[in-house]
């Protein structure tokens, strides 16, 4: 019976882990904001409503379902300002700005649409604008959430805004939104307080626990 007993603890422990696992593994379906650093991207730490670029930076926006900053798709094909900006000649009061806008995979795309081809553009803003201010010259229209949060970009896509993928699964969304990366970086699972299934699971195990001790108590009197 004990032998029994430390069995079922141990299975219970196996699921219990993997049911972490699990939760762990739900992503996000939202629009990363990036910053290019010399030839590779950069996560960026602020959202585009804040950010206030440079004349001659590259900045990147990508759509994608991804579970934090470390494993965000970063956006695709090159991104050299010289050639962005190529055919935006630099103006006195004003700053260039060149923006790469990957719109995704299929795989990705919510239920019904299709994601469009990757652009890159280059937007000839105000000295002080953000990089928000800029997308909203070259790439409207733009949607955001009541929290700033950036939803669409040209239109894309149509509904939805930084769902919760529940299980990995990219079709199914369920509640939860990214928090702001000011405007893209998602909320880090080990914010939130241990899901029912994981308490639950907690429970088990402490009951097989509690069994198994009795078990050996009863064998010895």
């Amino acid at each position: 019976m004990i032998r029994r007993a430390l069995t079922l603890l141990l299975v219970a422990l196996v699921l219990v882990t993997g049911a972490a696992q699990a939760a762990q593994a739900a992503g996000y379906r939202y629009w990363s904001f990036w910053d290019r650093d010399g030839a590779k991207w950069t996560y960026a730490t602020q959202g585009p409503s804040t950010a206030r670029p440079s004349d001659g930076d590259v900045q990147g926006f990508r759509f994608a379902v991804s579970e934090d900053s470390k494993d965000a798709a970063q956006p695709s094909g090159a991104a050299e300002f010289e050639v962005i900006c190529a055919r935006t000649p630099a103006q006195d009061g004003k700053k260039r700005v060149a923006l790469v806008i990957d719109f995704g995979t299929a795989a990705d795309a919510p239920s019904g649409e299709t994601p469009p081809a990757r652009r890159t553009v280059c937007a000839r803003v105000a000295p002080d604008a953000t990089t928000a201010e800029a997308l909203a010259t070259v790439a409207k229209p733009l949607r955001y959430a009541t929290d700033a949060l950036l939803c669409a970009i040209g239109g894309y896509p149509e509904k939805g805004c930084g769902e919760q993928m529940a299980g990995g699964d990219k079709s199914t969304a369920s509640e939860g939104t990214p928090s702001e990366q000011a405007s893209s970086a998602k909320k880090d699972a080990s914010d939130d307080g241990p899901s029912l299934g994981l308490v639950a699971g907690i429970g088990v195990v402490a009951v097989l626990g509690a069994a198994a001790v009795w078990q050996a108590r009863r064998r010895r009197t």
